[in-house]
């Protein structure tokens, strides 16, 4: 197996692990707060993370100040990405909210562009603006503008799309698990702080399975992308970042039986066709 194989199976795997995380999560959402689903999956997942950096000796803490406050910040929008995405995934079908989220390359092309200066030619930016017709096509705001579950997931994107940014301007030197890791158990805390707010339900030995299990899947799918970094050519691999949204569809019809009208169809098609799009105009221009 070839190292481009290989890559492309990880990060089908990790979302895979992402999107099998969120069905979880939507699945218990009745039974018990977000609050206090965060926190039982955020110590669960915080154990596993620290764990594999502590085998894989990645937890190297003496790094630049520089990049102690980008990862200060990026764990702020780690925070506000969780919040304002799970938030949103119980009110919305999780094809749709996935749909909307495929718009992300698009959205850090555009961020780079304006906060970074990075060029972005006619064709890219021609691309961003179909994409976002796309974007239209799915959430369809109605004379009331957006429903409450839309606003929480376009939340989620800009929280996502700042996130990944900070991320763009940390020192190579920074390991990726530290990043995992802090991000993680600040969601804990947030988790932990809003719980304070709330009555905790009792917990059922199936929502118990549940969480646990979403703690696992969550780990398999930040275990794979950081494998996938690792492996082949990023160029070939990132479009296998779409198959999320395959999980996605199935995972919605069989669990909830959800499943996206003809416009929302049309509209991930454009958004992932653009997207799909830009990568590869990302990837001639770097080899140019």
């Amino acid at each position: 197996m070839t190292g481009n194989q290989l890559g492309a199976l990880l990060m089908m795997g990790s979302m895979a692990g992402f999107t099998f995380n969120d069905t979880l999560v939507k699945a218990v959402g009745g039974a018990m707060p977000l609050s206090q689903i965060l926190t039982l999956r955020g110590i669960v997942t915080s154990v596993l993370i620290y764990a594999l950096a502590r085998k894989m000796g990645a937890l190297h803490w003496h790094l630049p100040r520089r990049d102690w406050g980008l990862i200060a910040a990026r764990c702020g929008t780690e925070v506000a990405a969780t919040y304002l995405f799970l938030t949103a995934l119980m009110v919305t079908p999780i094809a749709n909210l996935t749909a909307i989220l495929q718009a992300l390359p698009l959205t850090i092309t555009l961020g780079a562009a304006v906060f970074f200066g990075e060029p972005v030619g006619w064709r890219r930016l021609t691309a961003i603006l179909v994409g976002f017709v796309g974007i239209l096509l799915i959430v369809r705001p109605d004379v009331d503008g957006f429903g409450e579950g839309t606003l929480y997931a376009l939340g989620a994107v800009v929280a996502i799309t700042g996130r990944d940014l900070l991320t763009r301007r940390m020192s190579p030197e920074v390991p990726s698990l530290v990043v995992t890791l802090l991000a993680s158990l600040s969601v804990l805390v947030f988790a932990v702080l809003m719980s304070t707010q709330v009555t905790w339900q009792p917990v059922s030995l199936n929502s118990l399975a549940a969480v646990v299990g979403a703690a696992l899947f969550i780990f398999v799918g930040y275990l794979c992308s950081v494998m996938t970094m690792r492996v082949g050519d990023v160029a070939f691999i990132s479009p296998f970042r779409y198959t999320g949204l395959l999980w996605a569809l199935l995972l919605g019809w069989l669990v909830f039986g959800d499943w996206p009208d003809a416009l929302t169809l049309l509209g991930a098609m454009i958004v992932v066709a653009t997207g799909l799009f830009t990568l590869y105009r990302e990837r001639q221009v770097s080899d140019a």
